[in-house]
C-alpha cells in the first residue's frame, strides 16, 4: 500500500485516442504471441476491478472502461489475404471497447487495403500502425522500427492508412530511430501530425538496444515538445504504478503504454488505474492467488484456440514471468513449462508453497534484455534517408507477429 499521489502529478486533461476517452490514460502495448484476447481479458478485468484475485470482484472496485487495450501486431498483406491465423487474431470478445488493433506494413497501397477492409467489415474501431518492432525478420525487410528512417515511404503510409480510416482514428508507436547515428522520431512526429495522425507513443529506446539498457525518457519529453498538436504517450521501463506516474510527470507525456511490465503480471493494469485515480493501492498476491491467475490465464487461452491442449502449450511462455521471484524448485519450475492438461497444470501447482507471500525484488525487468545489436536492414538501406526504392514485394510479411 502506498499514499495517493498528488493530483499536479496526473495529466492535465484525459486522453482522447479520437472519440474515445481513455481514463486513465494507460494503454496495452501490442506484444506479439502475449497480447491476444484471452490475456487482453485478464488486463482489462483488472483495471475494471471486475474480478479479483480468485474471481472476486475487489474491496471499493469502480466498473466501467478503464484504458486501451491494443492487439497483437496484425501483418497488413496477411489481413487482405485473409490468413487463417490472423483472421482468429483479430478477434475481440464482445465486451471489449474500443476495439484497437494494430498493423504492421510496409506498402502504402496493402496498408490502406487491410485498413479500409477493417472500416467496411467493422472488425475494429481504432487502428494503430507498428514502427517500432526491432525484430530483424522485420527491419530486414524494410519494416517496423526502420521504416520511419525512409520519411517519404512514411508519409506515403499515413496517409494511405488516415485516408482509408474513415471515422477511425489511426495512431502510430515508434522508437528514437535505428541507433544513436540515425534518430527518427522528431521528424516522423512531424510527418504523423501534418498526415492526420490521432496520437503517438514513443518508446525510449533505438532499435538497436532492442530491449537493453535504459529507456531514454527525455527523448518523450522532447517529442511532446516537438508535436504539442496531438497527444504524446510515453513507453519504456514501466514496471510498476510510480513508473507510469513518473514518467508523466518528468516527461509531460499524455499517458502511457506498458508492455513488458505487465508480462505476468495482468494486475498491474488494477496498480495503474488506482494510481491515475488518486488511490494508492498496490497488489501483492500470495502465490495462491498467482496461481488462480495462472489457471484462469491457460484456461482463457484453450476457449480461445478452441483445443485444451494447446491452449495449456500457448500458457507454458507466461509460466517464468509469473512465478518471478516465488521460492519454487527448479524441477518443479520445468515441470510446470511442459505441461499440456489443465489437469497437469492443477496438480503441478497443488505442490506449491502457495502461502507465500509477494516476495521483494518480485518486480523489475521481464522478457527480452538484449541490446546494443546490429540491426538487420535491406542493402544500401542508409545511403539516403528519401530514396524508397528496393522495397520489393516479399516486405510484407506474410505471417502475423514480431
Amino acid at each position: 500500500m502506498t499514499a495517493p499521489l498528488p493530483a499536479a502529478t496526473l495529466p492535465a486533461a484525459p486522453l482522447a485516442i479520437g472519440p474515445y476517452t481513455v481514463q486513465p490514460p494507460v494503454v496495452l502495448a501490442p506484444m506479439a504471441g502475449i497480447t491476444n484476447a484471452p490475456f487482453r481479458t485478464l488486463c482489462r478485468e483488472f483495471a475494471e476491478g471486475a474480478r479479483g484475485f480468485g474471481g472476486r470482484p475487489p474491496a471499493g472496485a469502480a466498473s466501467g472502461g478503464k484504458g486501451l487495450f491494443v492487439s497483437e501486431m496484425i501483418t497488413t498483406r496477411a489481413l487482405v489475404e485473409r490468413n487463417e491465423k490472423t483472421m482468429q487474431l483479430i478477434h475481440f470478445d464482445a465486451t471489449e471497447t474500443p476495439r484497437s488493433i494494430q498493423l504492421y506494413g510496409v506498402d502504402p497501397v496493402t496498408v490502406g487495403k487491410a485498413v479500409r477492409m477493417i472500416v467496411d467489415e467493422d472488425l475494429a474501431d481504432h487502428i494503430d500502425l507498428n514502427f517500432g518492432c526491432p525484430v530483424p525478420k522485420v527491419t530486414r525487410r524494410g519494416g517496423g522500427s526502420a521504416l520511419p528512417y525512409k520519411r517519404p515511404l512514411l508519409r506515403a503510409i499515413l496517409r494511405e492508412a488516415v485516408s482509408n480510416a474513415g471515422d477511425l482514428p489511426v495512431t502510430m508507436k515508434m522508437r528514437k530511430g535505428i541507433d544513436d547515428d540515425h534518430l527518427t522520431a522528431l521528424d516522423a512526429g512531424r510527418i504523423a501530425v501534418e498526415e492526420g495522425v490521432t496520437a503517438i507513443a514513443l518508446h525510449g529506446r533505438t532499435a538497436a538496444q532492442h530491449y537493453g539498457g535504459t529507456a531514454d525518457w527525455d527523448a518523450i519529453a522532447r517529442l511532446k515538445e516537438h508535436v504539442p498538436e496531438i497527444p504524446v504517450l510515453g513507453n519504456g521501463d514501466i514496471w510498476s504504478a510510480d513508473d507510469a506516474l513518473r514518467m508523466v510527470r518528468e516527461t509531460g507525456c499524455d499517458g502511457v503504454v506498458v508492455g513488458r511490465g505487465c508480462l505476468g503480471r495482468p494486475w498491474l493494469f488494477g496498480d495503474l488505474v488506482a494510481a491515475f485515480e488518486g488511490r494508492g493501492t498496490v497488489a501483492a498476491p500470495t502465490l495462491r492467488e498467482v496461481a488462480a491467475v495462472m489457471r484462469r490465464h491457460a484456461q482463457l487461452l484453450g476457449e480461445w484456440i478452441g483445443d485444451e491442449t494447446r491452449g495449456v502449450i500457448d500458457f507454458r511462455k507466461h509460466v517464468a514471468w509469473y512465478l518471478k521471484g516465488f521460492s519454487v524448485g527448479s524441477t518443479l519450475r520445468k515441470q510446470l513449462a511442459i505441461t499440456s492438461s489443465l489437469a497437469q497444470l492443477d496438480e503441478l501447482m497443488a505442490g506449491l508453497d502457495l502461502d507465500q507471500p509477494w516476495p521483494d525484488g518480485a518486480d523489475g525487468p521481464r522478457g527480452r534484455t538484449s541490446g546494443n545489436n546490429r540491426v538487420a536492414l535491406p542493402d544500401g538501406w542508409l545511403k539516403d534517408p528519401y530514396d524508397c526504392a528496393g522495397i520489393g514485394a516479399d516486405a510484407e510479411l506474410d505471417t502475423s507477429g514480431g
